[in-house]
């Protein structure tokens, strides 16, 4: 049987880097690597995911954007997320920053590529109601 799928035109080459931050990595893709702290809102998070977005961008205008996402706490007895934070990893990642990177690796979900282009056209800031 034949995989009708298409493929992603470019697939990075590295892993997370060391420490927060943005960078250009050696094959010409920029990562961004935040940790969300246990004091961060979810509003915080949100704001503070889509600022390093939106530096990467001005910085590297249209380069490839892989953003690595920790989350440190945030979670109940069992181990697993705490609501706001599995809601920030599927429903506002997928509908807010995924169009707007390349790739990402997320606490829940792992590395996922975009199937489709990266959007450059971010807008000039993020309204959370």
């Amino acid at each position: 049987m034949e995989n009708n799928l298409t493929q992603p035109s470019f697939i990075p080459e590295h892993d997370k880097p060391k420490s927060p931050g943005i960078r250009m990595n050696f094959d010409n893709t920029v990562s961004v690597y935040m940790i969300v702290a246990q004091e961060m809102s979810f509003v915080e998070a949100a704001q503070e995911a889509f600022r390093m977005v939106k530096n990467a961008q001005t910085r590297f205008p249209d380069w490839p954007r892989c953003f690595y996402l920790d989350i440190e706490g945030h979670k109940m007895a069992d181990l697993s997320y705490e609501n706001e934070w599995i809601e920030f990893q599927q429903e506002f990642w997928f509908s807010t920053l995924a169009h707007f990177l390349t790739s990402f690796d997320l606490p829940l979900t792992g590395p996922l590529l975009n199937p489709n282009p990266q959007r450059n056209d971010l807008p000039d800031s993020l309204a959370i109601q």
